[in-house]
Order: structure tokens, then sequence, then C-alpha cells
């Protein structure tokens, strides 16, 4: 069958799932959203460099996902690659529904010419995510778009609305093709320093922003690159923060923001200036060679263009960032959400169940460069893990296979899952030995920032825990020779990736499984296995459920 067929095919078994999903809708549920999606290659020149690009629908960076608090999200995905392919979710939850995470962990991948249907919904949930392609180095060819999540209309939301919403991605970039960077991390080397950056996908000044004086603009920033964190400012403008990750912030002004791998953020930014166009800047941070690009604020009654250099922001200054991000606090009285207050959930007052110690190290295993947590460095099975756990498949993994804290030990290769108890409540401390910054995320779950300093952590740094007023977020970073410490509710039963945003590292091993876990096997703590799973591994020829 050729591939136009294989399509055809596909989008008309996606058309009958949508019937499916639509006839089986009652009048009392959340709203529908669907999407379809091809996933092709297309030449990119980013930098002025031809490159093999992972296009959506032609388009890099993907289309836009717009939604509302309880969507529920129809994503029909077919790929025309010739390699498989999977697309996950920054920072959604995936409310008791690991199965629609799109990590390989949770899902088969969705082989070449073939189609996979995302059912997904972003239950109680605000704020500004992405998306991006989760195996091997895709994320290195695009492939990525924004994701915003909007309140309810009945649900207050504590600023004006704004004259318009910009989404900004933003990230490093290499002028090798996917394939070369990832045989550069199969051979046992890191990746080299990165070429440049882009905005939207576009390399310097390649995209104009276009605002009308004295109105105020909405922007939607995520750090969408492989290895470096950024700096964010526009030349001229405060911005007001509003929303980090889903949650609304105390609403401070900056100059200028970090914003580390994975990490997400909303500010206002008002068009009060003269009529002129600006600069909007993005530059590397902690690195000893700065990159920088840029992209232009465009006022419509602009009477010339932008004037002057870049300005230039911030570079190795470390504790510069780490005050920045200290001041990232909860609106206590802001609805989320759901109409009650943020500060309503007292996140200090629940005694801890449990704490983990995760440290990252950067070991050589076997001759090669590999990355590692507690000392184990991740390497996948064959079989995806929730699979393994959902058909009890024996011999893809053990509980327990990756401690509770550092050891101090050598390290070696494991497909390391940790057991946790449905609705316990962890202390998280990230432990950073190494002289780089840190990125960690974890699918499924926010959590509290409760403290970060540098040194070695001991249980005396809890004395320093903000355990009234913190951020709430998904990705966090470490300073070097640092930590960070977050508490998390073990609220989402389900397989969940624990991982380094930094690409390199999450390829070669600096990532693991967390599997929360009920034992009451009942679908108000978790969703069944989709009736359109994909098996593979050990799994295939097995049945998923009756429709």
């Amino acid at each position: 069958m050729v591939m136009g067929e294989h399509y055809r095919k596909n989008m008309r078994d996606s058309f009958m799932l949508a019937v499916l999903l639509l006839v089986t809708c009652t009048a009392g549920e959340d709203p529908y959203r669907f999407h379809t999606w091809n996933v092709t290659y297309g030449d990119i020149y980013p930098l002025g460099v031809k490159q093999q690009g992972i296009l959506i629908n032609g388009q890099f960076p993907g289309p836009q996902i717009e939604s509302v608090t309880n969507d529920n999200l129809i994503i029909s995905v077919f790929n025309s690659l010739d390699e498989p392919f999977l697309i996950s979710w920054n920072g959604v939850q995936q409310r008791r529904n690991s199965w629609q995470d799109g990590v390989y962990g949770t899902n088969c991948p969705i082989p070449p010419g073939k189609n996979f249907t995302y059912v997904l919904q972003v239950k109680d949930q605000i704020g500004s995510y992405f998306y991006f392609p989760s195996l091997g180095m895709h994320k290195a060819a695009g492939g990525f778009g924004g994701f915003k999540i909007a309140s309810r209309s009945v649900i207050p939301v504590p600023f004006p609305p704004p004259s318009g919403d910009f989404t900004f991605l933003a990230g490093d970039w290499f002028k090798k093709n996917h394939s070369d960077l990832k045989a550069i991390l199969d051979g046992g080397s890191d990746l080299p320093f990165p070429d440049g950056l882009l905005i939207n996908g576009r390399g310097s000044n390649g995209y104009t922003f276009t605002v009308d004086q004295g109105k105020t603009y909405r922007f939607r920033i995520s750090n969408v690159g492989l290895t470096t964190s950024i700096n964010f400012r526009i030349q001229g403008h405060k911005m007001l923060l509003v929303e980090v990750e889903g949650t609304h912030s105390l609403q401070n002004t900056y100059d200028s923001l970090d914003i580390h791998l994975g990490q997400s953020y909303s500010v206002l930014v008002t068009a009060d200036q003269a009529a002129h166009d600006y600069f909007i800047v993005v530059s590397t941070r902690f690195t000893s060679q700065v990159l920088t690009t840029t992209s232009i604020l465009h006022y419509s009654n602009s009477a010339g263009s932008v004037s002057d250099t870049p300005l230039g922001g911030p570079t190795i200054q470390t504790d510069w960032s780490l005050e920045q991000a200290r001041s990232l606090r909860r609106n206590l009285s802001a609805s989320g959400p759901r109409p009650n207050p943020q500060g309503s959930y007292h996140y200090g007052l629940i005694n801890t169940t449990r704490t983990v110690r995760l440290q990252n190290s950067a070991p050589i295993i076997n001759g090669k460069q590999r990355y590692a947590v507690n000392s184990v460095s991740f390497i996948s099975a064959y079989t995806p893990l929730k699979l393994a756990d959902h058909y009890n498949i024996p011999g893809v993994f053990s509980l327990g296979s990756i401690p509770d804290s550092p050891t101090g030990g050598g390290a070696y290769l494991q497909t390391s899952v940790m057991a946790a108890d449905f609705r316990g409540y962890a202390e998280i401390v990230f432990e950073n030995p190494e002289d780089n910054v840190q990125s960690w995320h974890i699918d499924g779950h926010t959590f509290f920032v409760v403290g970060m300093d540098g040194g070695q952590w001991s249980p005396a740094s809890r004395l320093s825990y903000n355990l009234r007023d913190t951020i709430s977020r998904c990705t966090v970073q470490v300073y070097p020779e640092s930590w960070t410490a977050v508490y998390m509710p073990l609220d989402n039963v389900g397989m969940w990736n624990v991982r380094s945003e930094n690409w390199a590292r999450q390829y070669l091993g600096q990532q693991f499984y967390l599997r929360v876990y009920s034992p009451a096997n009942s679908w108000r703590d978790e969703y069944p296995i989709p009736t359109n799973a994909l098996l593979c591994g050990r799994a295939a020829g097995l049945r998923t459920r009756p429709v």
C-alpha cells in the first residue's frame, strides 16, 4: 500500500473514532476540540543552512493548541516520517491518564505510515505550555509548538484581558541534523556548543510582534531548546510576571527573565514607549560563549526602525539568577482553574510522607559518556513500562531499581523505576554537585518549590523553606553545586517520566520513571487502557479492551 493510501485509511479510522466520541458525548460533558496532524520531513533554513526539519501540517514550529480548562482534545497524529514518532505534552498533567503522555515509557511509538489518536483532557489546568517530539533527538529537528489553556469564562483572572496574546518559543539550535546529533551521543561523546538561538523557528530579526501604542499584551515564553538556559528581555520595556506554568504569580516587575530548559512563563508588556521598533532579545546564560538572537517589537504607528544594538543581559551571574528565582511567588488570592483561591491549598502545613534525594552525575560507562541519577543511568526497555505494568509482563523493570538517595557508588545502566504510593506527599531534593545548571521536569504533576541554595542540602536546610507562598510548577532549575527542594502531592496514578530537560543528558540516561500506584484498580483513580492503544514489544498481539 502506498503512503497516500495509508494516510487516507488512517484518516478514515481517525474520523470513525471522532464520530464515536461525538455520539457518546452528553450535554453535560466538557467541550471537545479536534485536531488532525500530518508529521513530515521538510527543508528548513532557521540559521541560513538547509536542514531536514520535522513539520506538522507543513509548519515549523507546529500549530498552536488553543484550549480552555477541562476541554477534551482529540489529536490525530499521522506519522509520515520514515521512523517511529511520538509527541509529548510538556506540563499537561494527563490526570488519571498517563496512557496519553507520549513518552516511550508509557506509549509505543507511532510506526511510519501509521496513525495514533491522542485523547486527553486538560483537567483543572490553566496556563502556558508546549508540546514536543519525545523520541531520540527529534526535538532538535522541530516538531514542537505552543499549548495554551485559557481560564473558563466563569473564573476570574487577576488582570484585565490583554489586547493580544503572543506565543514565544525560544531556544538553542544546531545546524547538524537530528540524526547526526544522535550519532554523536550514541558514539559516546557529548554535543558540541549550539550554533545559535531561534525565536519561533527563525533566526535574528526573523520574527516581528506588532502592537498598538498604549495597549498591553501577553507574551507566553517557553524555552524549547536542547542544552542551554536563556535570558529574555525587551528593549525599553518592563515585564509584569503573571503566570508560571499554570500558577498565577505575584505580579512582580522585571527587566529580564531567566528561563531554563523546559520552563514557561507569561508576562504582560505595555506598549508605553515612543512609537518606534524595539529589540526583543534572547541570550544564553551560564555559557562561556554568549549566543544572542533578536526579534522585533513593532509599534503599528512606528516612526522608525530599531536603533542602536541589542541591549546586553546577564551572562554567568548565578547569584542574580538565584535571587530572581526566589522572588517567584504564588498569588494567594487569585483563582486558579477552579473558583477557590490558590492560597486555599496550604501546602506547607501538610506532613511529608517521604523524602527523596536525587543527585545528577556525568559518569563514563563502558568507555562512553553517560548521565545518571543516584548512580543509575537509565536505559529504555524493549516494552514500554506502562504496558508491562498493565499486562504484568515480567522481566521488563523492577520497582526499587533506583535508590531514594545518592549512594556514592559507581554508575551503572538500568531501566530504573521508583515506586510511590498514591496520595503520598513527597519532599524531593534535587542535588547538583556539577558545575553547570540542571533543569528537572516531572510529568503528570506540579510541585511547590520550597527552597534552593548553594552547597550541600541537609535536614537543617528545611529551616529556610518557604512554606507559605512559593510558586508551583512542573520544571525547576538547580544551580551549579547547589540544591533545590520541592514538595509534591502524589495525586496522579500512573507511570511518570522524571527527567533532565537537557536533551543530551536525558537521552544518555538522566531520567527515570515514577510509578504512582493505587491498589483500588478503579476508574476513579486511573482510566483504563485506551481501546486504540498501540501495542509493541512483548505486549504485541495482546488485546486492549472492548470498545
